[in-house]
């Protein structure tokens, strides 16, 4: 996938974001993630690569709703792009957190953020299905036991997630399958 000018600078600032931020398996610069997302997307729906590279912005550095509105239309986006781009990133942006629902275990966070993600976009639950397919792929990879939890979290999200990119999403449930077994 080749980026084009506007989200080349986009990716620029996603990278300053994400500073130093390593993927927690390969130690590799967190941004690859972003990319891998983005270009897993974009075979199958060109207007998600933005969102997708942006995904986790708001949930892993300090950048504000208002913060990247104002850089997307310094970038060139027009005004009503800008705020579906941090609108797509705001419904990615994990809400059932332990930090904000200490008194809930991780089970119960997850199912109710199983719940919220099978409501948001559909462009939002495309970009969904991407990231779990790379992630899947890594965490299978690095860390079996993990694996087993992680995976079946996910194949609970994907029971109510399931309005995104029709293709993208019977992908997305294959990895799932096979990663489990």
């Amino acid at each position: 996938m080749e980026l084009n000018d506007k989200q080349t600078l986009l990716f620029e600032f996603v990278k300053t974001k994400h500073k130093d931020q390593k993927r927690k398996y390969t130690g590799e610069p967190y941004f690859n993630h972003l990319h891998n997302v983005a270009e897993i997307v974009s075979v199958h729906e060109m207007g998600c690569i933005e969102i997708a590279l942006c995904h986790d912005l708001f949930e892993d550095t300090d950048c504000t709703f208002n913060e990247l509105y104002k850089k997307l239309t310094d970038i060139g986006y027009d005004r009503k792009t800008s705020y579906d781009i941090c609108s797509c990133v705001n419904e990615l942006t994990d809400v059932f957190t332990s930090e904000d629902y200490p008194h809930l275990n991780r089970g119960k966070r997850k199912e109710n953020e199983a719940n919220r993600l099978g409501k948001i976009s559909r462009i939002s639950q495309t970009v969904k299905y991407a990231d779990l397919i790379d992630n899947s792929s890594s965490i299978t990879e690095h860390d079996k036991d993990f694996a087993k939890v992680y995976l079946k979290e996910k194949e609970a999200i994907l029971k109510v997630m399931n309005q995104g990119n029709q293709i993208l999403f019977t992908i997305c449930k294959k990895v799932l399958e096979k990663s489990l077994t």
